[in-house]
């Protein structure tokens, strides 16, 4: 199988072939995802609830859609709900009611074993960064590559061309605990998207970086957003909201999501 795909829009910033993504579907399927493509939904929650255990839902009546190609910032105070619900956008969580549609599939009655085809159409980034310590930048970074099967011959090249589009070419062989807070987020943004997935997820990825390194991730962000990728940023940092003038958000108030313009489930078009 060929793994490179070369677009005469490179996916990062310099010239580079990119890993496509490697995901099997049934007819069935593919038909469901080149639907949802055309109408640009990529993923739709009804009436969604969540709870741990016995307790109050956490998340309450969730109905939203998220757009391909839309950047979306999540915000509320501590305690909304803003990680139990990137939890179920990354499919780490299943919900207690409710139905999600991810990329035209019922995730819900998915089967177990298909949960990875689908899992590898969404990047993550964590406020922890989440490295594995003993592995260098670049082993870091290689290992959805090396889980999903790839050959070493086909991860060299996307790996450092992607450490050198975050600015890390110099820190390859780099350990996680010799590297500051912001060389170890965009280590994190690397892996996450190496992949080149669909939909980036990231929860409060500037809260453990200065206001100036803050900036930096988020122009990575907005990069990855101009290629395609819908974005999904989870913040507290309400400053940040103004510096991507094209986002919408989505407020989580208790729970709830809060959508008094509609513009989150019926986002305007990008323009052409």
């Amino acid at each position: 199988m060929d793994l490179w795909a070369q677009a005469g829009t490179p996916f990062f910033p310099h010239s580079m072939l990119a890993i496509a993504a490697d995901v099997a579907r049934s007819d069935q399927t593919q038909h469901r995802y080149t639907s949802m493509i055309a109408d640009g939904e990529i993923v739709h929650f009804d009436n969604v609830g969540l709870r741990y255990g016995t307790e109050r839902e956490v998340l309450s009546d969730l109905t939203f859609s998220l757009f391909a190609g839309r950047f979306y910032f999540l915000t509320g105070a501590s305690g909304a709900g803003k990680t139990s619900l990137l939890r179920l956008l990354y499919l780490a969580q299943r919900p207690s009611r409710g139905a999600i549609r991810m990329f035209g599939t019922d995730a819900i009655t998915l089967p177990r074993g298909r949960l990875p085809n689908l899992r590898r159409r969404i990047g993550v980034v964590f406020q922890d960064f989440r490295l594995i310590p003993h592995l260098s930048a670049f082993d870091n970074v290689a290992l959805p590559l090396r889980v999903a099967g790839h050959q070493e011959r086909d991860i060299g090249g996307p790996v450092r061309d992607i450490l050198e589009w975050v600015g890390l070419s110099d820190k390859i062989d780099a350990r996680p605990a010799t590297l500051s807070g912001g060389e170890q987020q965009r280590v994190a943004i690397a892996r996450a998207v190496i992949a080149r997935p669909a939909m980036l997820v990231a929860d409060e990825p500037t809260g453990n970086v200065d206001a100036e390194m803050a900036l930096k991730l988020l122009r990575l962000f907005e990069m990855l957003n101009r290629q395609g990728t819908t974005v999904v940023v989870a913040t507290h940092d309400l400053d940040l909201l103004r510096k991507v003038p094209d986002s919408l958000i989505m407020r989580l108030d208790r729970g709830r999501l809060a959508d008094p313009t509609g513009a989150l489930r019926y986002p305007p078009r990008r323009p052409a």
